[in-house]
């Protein structure tokens, strides 16, 4: 049975380190049922002081014979809790909200058992790193050191290669631990609802439009050319067509997150739905393995996908909970069984008819594939009485696209021909 350390138990020798990766990437790896016992009875080792303020200082991977260990320097202690996921093999780490904005060296491109590392803001108040994995490995040892010799606090996380039935048995047990800590939380709606932003004068006789930046937080959605995050390209674009849709006069915006969190793709609608939304606009960015590759698009719900690049692209969307480190798969059956009801293919029409608005303004300001108009089964997509689409604004893998979703100028643009299409959908839905 493996012990939780902490500080003075450590040898300073073993915190012979080096650094590895620069590219985000995915992460993972694994932790033993006795550990994570141990590790419930004595959270983290110390306590947080003023949670919010801790700094991430940097981080840094070993790796070794016998195992790969994974080092976080911070400004000061923190709590930390953890649990295993598998297929594909992950190591969560969940801690009070922190500030990360040191760069993680090289750890993001992996090394020895770990393939990748993500993180960020997982919910208001919970900070999460998944680690990913190649293959089955257990978590030897995890503890917290004391800053002491120049060095600053540290979390310290080693992992062993371990068979797939002691990783599944770990995982079992700490997803039991995690179910009972999440009892205690909010539900996922309330949680959401500190991260949503409604703007707009006017009550009710003003449309509102629900406008959703894609991905956020530890789930940060393609990466593209220099780096740039799918999360950071929606969440702007989401605040520009923001402005000009309240600068209009003509509607309420509400923006169903105003800020670096993740949300649950059942979340989104979720707060479409309870505040009332009259429609629902995603905004993404996609990444594929041709460069060459470039131009928007506008799909709408289907469970037929219109061609085998919508299907691929729907299935790799729908799959973001997954990314954050919870499948939520299994938790869709109140929504497919709305899909069989007569009102969601009414919605699905009024769908239709706002995708090929924007289809016809987004043209006449940039670019656009040749398959406009596609149909997939996204999630995002599912309320049962909400207008909704999913606007592809560009391929971060083409440079050009890259560029032009980091320019406030085109940013304007498409904010601009999202106004007009809005304007000509209720010109003919009333409101």
């Amino acid at each position: 049975m493996v012990s939780v350390q902490t500080g003075s138990q450590v040898n300073a020798t073993a915190e012979t380190l080096f650094l590895v990766g620069q590219k985000p990437a995915r992460i993972v790896a694994a932790l033993c049922l006795s550990l994570f016992l141990a590790m419930m009875i004595c959270v983290g080792g110390s306590a947080t002081v003023n949670a919010q303020e801790t700094k991430v200082l940097g981080a840094r991977l070993g790796v070794y014979p016998d195992y790969t260990r994974f080092v976080i320097d911070l400004d000061r202690s923190v709590e930390f809790s953890y649990f295993l996921l598998p297929d594909p093999y992950r190591v969560i780490i969940d801690m009070p909200e922190i500030e990360w904005t040191a760069p993680p060296g090289k750890v993001t491109s992996g090394g020895g058992l770990i393939s990748g590392l993500r993180y960020g803001l997982f919910k208001p108040g919970t900070f999460r790193v998944v680690l990913d994995v190649a293959e089955p490995a257990l978590v030897s040892k995890i503890f917290t050191l004391p800053a002491s010799d120049g060095k600053p606090h540290r979390l310290v996380v080693d992992l062993s290669p371990a068979k797939r039935d002691a990783f599944m048995a770990a995982s079992r047990e700490s997803m039991v631990a995690y179910s009972a800590r999440s009892r205690n939380d909010t539900s996922a709606t309330e949680q959401s609802a500190d991260v949503a932003v409604e703007s707009g004068r006017g009550g009710s006789e003003k449309p509102l439009i629900a406008i959703d930046a894609g991905h956020g937080g530890v789930d940060p959605g393609a990466i593209g050319v220099g780096g740039v995050y799918e999360k950071d390209l929606t969440l702007a674009a989401a605040r520009e067509v923001e402005k000009v849709l309240t600068d209009s006069g003509r509607y309420r915006v509400l923006l169903t997150r105003d800020k670096d969190v993740f949300l649950k793709l059942r979340q989104r609608t979720e707060i479409a739905r309870k505040n009332g939304a009259d429609l629902f606009i995603s905004l993404h960015a996609d990444s594929i393995g041709n460069s060459k590759h470039r131009g928007a698009s506008v799909y709408t719900l289907s469970e037929n996908a219109s061609d085998k690049e919508a299907a691929a692209l729907a299935s790799k969307e729908n799959k973001a909970d997954v990314i954050a480190g919870i499948d939520l798969s299994e938790e869709n059956s109140l929504v497919q069984s709305i899909l069989i009801d007569l009102a969601q293919r009414e919605t699905m029409n009024l769908s239709a008819t706002l995708a090929a608005n924007m289809v016809t303004e987004l043209g006449k300001s940039i670019e656009l594939q040749r398959r406009t108009h596609r149909f997939a089964g996204f999630a995002v997509l599912k309320a049962p009485d909400i207008p909704s689409a999913l606007f592809e604004m560009g391929y971060l893998s083409n440079a050009t696209d890259a560029k032009l979703l980091q320019s406030p100028a085109h940013r304007r643009k498409v904010a601009e021909a999202i106004l007009r299409a809005i304007d000509i959908y209720f010109e003919k839905h009333k409101f």
